[in-house]
């Protein structure tokens, strides 16, 4: 049974591993943190966010300083999906965004029927409402 955890990542709980949901491939445990899994390229958070002013002439520039601040990227090793991106403090471990009772989400599907693909209904109806004449 897999599950559809992000647009990107699923849990194969039978084998209770995180996968890509657009290469299928394999990463790591599900009871470990899916990015330990990925590639990262650890960007300087300069060339995302431009220096507003010239960093020759001013100190502040308004774009991130790269000794206080860095850009994690992660990747699908397979097929170069990007999963997250997050901002982190130089030498901060990555952050652990997901984390499932791995046991406890097993009972909970155990008699459902997979779902392979996100269900999408209709958006929902908006209600009117009116006031002194004026109808919004």
């Amino acid at each position: 049974m897999k599950v559809l955890v992000t647009e990107n990542l699923r849990i194969n709980l039978d084998t209770e591993l995180w996968e890509c949901r657009h290469c299928g491939v394999e990463l790591i445990s599900a009871r470990e943190n899916y990015k330990r899994g990925l590639l990262v390229y650890n960007r300087d958070p300069r060339e995302i966010h431009k220096p507003l002013l010239d960093p020759t002439r001013y100190k502040h520039t308004y774009s991130p300083n790269p000794d206080w601040c860095r850009i994690l990227e992660y990747y699908c090793p397979k097929c170069g999906t990007m999963m997250e991106t997050e901002y982190l403090p130089p030498g901060h471990p990555p952050l652990r965004d997901i984390e499932f009772d791995i046991d406890a989400l097993k009972a909970q599907w155990k008699d459902r029927e997979e779902v392979v693909e996100p269900t999408l209904g209709e958006a929902p109806k908006r209600k009117s409402h009116s006031h002194a004449g004026h109808s919004h």
